[in-house]
């Protein structure tokens, strides 16, 4: 963070001229098309064929659809290399999205820390810092991964004090253990205080001469939606057994000014010490804080865990009805592997089943325009005016108001799709307000060996394969403005 700060500064020390005229944002869009690689090659080799092109389709399902480049860049390297620089984002250099991206202050605080910020602040900074890391990271598939793993662990902003406490949930829990193992995901979700507070695992207290009975509300989520699944054979016996391992975990706001200590804490008189009895097997009395370790590798690594994550991930990178064979094959390198998800990705995306799949799956609002503008090169700092229309589509960051995150499933979207139809034909007319592209720049790239630029080759460009008669028909004879829109709001966009 500290580099990509001092490159800031150093990019507007030597443009302070233009930084005057146009703002510091225009400088780090100039240095990055500049120096970082954010602008567009001379010339775009596009995808032919009828089929969308392998590589192409590999960038829409494990990245946020292809920059301009992309596609012919795994075409030289390959795509099993491609996939294998992904499964390691430390090693890719991600300087010009970091200088966009890492000036929202409030997500490098701790969770006490952020109670100085104002809601407002913090609801705009961790929304548009999703938003430009998805746009412009070259860590495509960790981004990717963030998504999945937010809706698979989802805390809803609007529920008590979660809007102080996601951004460092989203720090330390989701992006630390994006691409690592599932037991570290779900044990640093467990005592995440915003997961704490937005699941009631605070308030999960059995303490000695009282009534207290534990709160089962994380239990039964930790077992429904984050591990074993609906159908994943526990009982409410389970789940009661479980909150009494979780007793006694808690976090107190009040704590970060009185100690200074701003993390989630065990409180042994709080916790039920007693022995337990949890699918089929016996946890000792006396366990203490040791019970909720005990839990978190009973529920990672049973059964019902690995079929559960492995037909969740198939459903999200491959067809919402996916094969069992494949998930079965899933299934069992995430048992193999005791939860390794660069091992179980590398699996998936390696398959047959999941080159088989072009095409199959409709965008949700948030990869539709993620897509869109990473399509066009798009030049943004995710303002107010670009993320409301991802709120018409239904799709509000971090607004989901149940445990289960957005859905995977194509009919909750079908009911917004007029406003992608807006969004896409905005941004390609240059209405899309906080949205900068270059169509002429871009469509000079694209043009074939005549110098032209027609309807064809801007499908080929935005859907990855030629246009079927009926599209081209469709798509008329428009200018260079109408046409991508056109193609950006027609129904192969919207699709991957």
């Amino acid at each position: 963070m500290r580099t990509s700060r001092r490159l800031l500064f150093k990019a507007a020390t030597l443009g302070a001229g233009a930084a005057a005229l146009a703002g510091c944002e225009r400088v780090v869009t100039a240095v990055n098309r500049e120096f970082f690689g954010e602008g567009l090659p001379p010339k775009l080799a596009l995808p032919s064929g009828t089929e969308i092109d392998p590589e192409f389709h590999l960038l829409s399902r494990a990245a946020f659809g292809p920059w301009p480049g992309d596609v012919q860049r795994v075409k030289k390297m390959g795509r099993e290399a491609w996939i294998e620089e992904q499964l390691h984002p430390d090693t890719i250099t991600d300087t010009a999205c970091d200088l966009r991206a890492e000036r929202f202050e409030s997500l490098y605080f701790s969770a006490g820390d952020v109670y100085e910020f104002r809601k407002p602040v913090l609801r705009d900074e961790i929304t548009r810092h999703s938003l430009l890391r998805a746009i412009y990271s070259r860590r495509q598939l960790f981004e990717v991964m963030v998504e999945f793993w937010t809706d698979h662990l989802n805390i809803d902003l609007e529920k008590g004090d979660c809007i102080y406490l996601k951004p460092s949930d989203d720090r330390d829990v989701i992006r630390k253990h994006a691409l690592g193992n599932f037991h570290d995901l779900i044990r640093a979700s467990a005592t995440s205080p915003a997961m704490l507070v937005y699941l009631d695992g605070k308030s999960n207290k059995v303490r000695r001469k009282t009534d207290d009975k534990p709160n089962e509300n994380y239990a039964r989520e930790l077992m429904e939606l984050h591990t074993m699944g609906v159908h994943g054979g526990y009982t409410q016996d389970d789940v009661r057994e479980a909150a009494r391992c979780l007793s006694g975990w808690t976090f107190d706001p009040k704590r970060f000014f009185a100690l200074n200590q701003s993390e989630a804490f065990f409180k042994p008189d709080w916790h039920d010490d007693g022995s337990k009895q949890l699918l089929g097997q016996t946890i000792p009395a006396g366990g203490g804080r040791g019970d909720l370790d005990r839990l978190v590798d009973m529920v990672c690594s049973h059964a019902s865990t690995a079929h559960f994550l492995a037909l969740k991930l198939c459903r999200r990178f491959v067809s919402t009805t996916p094969p069992d064979s494949l998930v079965q094959r899933v299934a069992a390198e995430f048992t193999r592997t005791r939860g390794d998800i660069k091992c179980v990705l590398r699996l998936l995306l390696n398959s047959a089943d999941f080159m088989a799949s072009r095409g199959q799956l409709l965008k949700r609002p948030f990869k539709f325009m993620v897509s869109a503008m990473r399509a066009l090169a798009a030049d943004t700092q995710a303002e107010k005016t670009v993320l409301e229309p991802l709120q018409r589509m239904g799709h509000g960051l971090f607004q989901y108001p149940t445990p289960d995150g957005y859905t995977d499933d194509e009919l909750p979207w079908m009911g917004t799709l007029m406003w992608r139809w807006n969004f896409g034909l905005a941004i390609a007319a240059g209405k899309q307000p906080g949205v900068r592209v270059d169509l002429h720049e871009l469509g000079k790239a694209l043009r074939d060996g005549a110098g032209r630029t027609s309807p064809s080759r801007w499908f080929a460009h935005l859907v990855g394969r030629d246009p079927k008669p009926e599209e081209l028909t469709n798509l008329g004879a428009g200018d260079e403005r109408q046409t991508p829109g056109l193609i950006l709001a027609g129904p192969a966009f919207q699709r991957c």
